[in-house]
């Protein structure tokens, strides 16, 4: 019976495509396998990702691709309710879905491993009572995983939420963390968010190993404390720990096809090299119109030349996270007046999308700030860009401390209380970053890095060596 993996990762599309590029790493190395990816169809930006998964299709048809059901939402839960929790409540709710997929998937192929996203730890069980070895792939790095791993200890060492703490948080092999930079679902430990990851934390011992997106040389301080189980209770062992990174999504996520050059791409080719930064928030992330204009004037004033990914601000209900599908923005109304034209010879603002890997290894471009998700830092650091770290959910403030404490290869963007951001910060940080004085420790720290990258990748190097054992792993359960 021919074999196959089973990958199942959470709706947002950021976690689909690094579920499906880890499928096509898989393929690359063992084409003879049968690689399936359960498709979770939640009640927000379902046409986004139908687009992707159509463009994978039809370039690589060896990813097949299983629908699962839609399912109902409980009265009190919404599309404009907290995103984690929805996420995490229809994840729940999939579990017979998912039992009935790997069924009908055993039913023609040897399923050698079912691979989780952390989101999906609560399928973990079904994996279980299918006598289905269970691996999660953790799509942020090795100090976020520390630290969720720590965290059932850190729930028993307080009856506080983080949000309240106004402490300094330890965790093993990761940098002293601000309690209030904990992952925004668990500041508050009465949000249902922050129980659920707590008992999906409490899963990931249970597996048969532990995929990373990340590499030895770029967290080494984590990746020991981990594979010493110094984030784990004394009597809990670690399960085995795989650096498989980076992996790097190429694809354009919107989906589509077509041999037509983005604007921006063409507009980059005429700047000089190493000239331009490049401002890009995630497929997620939004600002209020008052933030844009802030960032505007800051840019304005920094005299630097910039590539600017505008969307629309959050609707009023909206915490600040696009899970309903965006129009354009036009800019005119939502940018100051006149910005547009004073800034037409050094800067371009393209709405709501860019190809961020191909414009991140454009040789004009010298800087990136963005929103500290870890696709996009992998992506920064293979480029060789360092990055102005401005965080804004998730677990990216977390991220912001590994990357300019620990990595170093960023400087923070400082906030005020309340998370805003003034143009005098904007243009401070900015003009930082693209200095060829001030930002030269990132920038030597970030290309250093990059060449560390590429060397884990190569053959013999330690995310090739650990991917490899993987394999061994699986193919003796044939």
């Amino acid at each position: 019976m021919e074999a196959a993996i089973v990958l199942y990762p959470s709706p947002p599309i950021g976690h689909l495509v690094a579920m499906v590029e880890l499928g096509q790493l898989i393929l690359t190395r063992h084409p003879s396998l049968s690689i399936h990816i359960l498709i979770t169809t939640p009640p927000y930006r379902a046409d986004d990702t139908a687009k992707y998964i159509a463009s994978v299709s039809t370039t690589n048809p060896s990813l097949i691709f299983h629908h699962l059901s839609t399912v109902s939402l409980p009265p009190s839960l919404t599309s404009s309710s907290n995103h984690e929790s929805l996420t995490l409540e229809i994840l729940r709710l999939n579990n017979p879905n998912v039992r009935q997929a790997l069924l009908s998937i055993s039913t023609n192929f040897s399923v050698r491993a079912f691979v989780l996203d952390f989101f999906c730890a609560i399928g973990l069980s079904v994996a279980a009572d299918l006598n289905i070895p269970g691996y999660f792939f953790f799509t942020s790095g090795a100090a976020c995983l520390a630290a969720f791993l720590y965290f059932p200890t850190l729930h028993t060492t307080t009856d506080k939420s983080f949000k309240d703490l106004n402490a300094l948080i330890s965790i093993p092999g990761v940098p002293p963390v601000p309690s209030s930079d904990m992952a925004k679902p668990i500041l508050d430990r009465n949000d249902m968010a922050y129980q659920c990851f707590l008992e999906n934390s409490k899963q990931f011992p249970k597996s048969a190993g532990i995929m990373i997106n990340t590499y030895e040389s770029l967290e080494p301080r984590a990746i020991r404390a981990l594979s010493d189980g110094l984030c784990l209770p004394e009597n809990v062992p670690t399960p085995p720990m795989y650096c498989i990174g980076p992996l790097i999504i190429a694809h354009n996520k919107k989906g589509g096809g077509g041999d037509d050059v983005p604007e921006c791409l063409t507009w980059l080719d005429s700047q000089p090299s190493g000239s331009v930064v490049f401002l890009c928030f995630g497929s997620l992330g939004l600002f209020s119109k008052k933030q844009l204009q802030e960032i505007a004037i800051g840019l304005e004033r920094s005299g630097q030349r910039f590539l600017w990914v505008v969307r629309n601000p959050p609707a009023e209900n909206n915490s600040g996270v696009a899970i309903t599908e965006q129009q354009d923005p036009e800019l005119e109304s939502l940018l100051p007046d006149g910005f547009l034209g004073r800034t037409k010879n050094r800067g371009l603002v393209v709405k709501s999308w860019a190809p961020q890997v191909a414009v991140l290894n454009h040789e004009s471009v010298g800087g990136f700030v963005c929103h500290c998700g870890w696709n996009s830092v992998l992506e920064a650091v293979c480029a060789g860009v360092p990055i102005v770290a401005w965080p804004l959910y998730a677990e990216q403030r977390f991220n912001r401390i590994v990357m300019v404490e620990e990595i170093k290869i960023a400087l923070p963007m400082e906030e005020s209380e309340d998370g805003f951001v003034s143009c005098d910060v904007v243009e401070k940080r900015v003009r930082e970053l693209m200095d060829p004085e001030e930002g030269d420790s990132v920038r030597k720290r970030t290309k250093a890095l990059q060449s560390e990258a590429h060397a884990a990748l190569s053959e013999g190097g330690s995310s090739r060596v650990a991917l490899t054992e993987l394999f061994e792993k699986w193919n003796q359960l044939g």
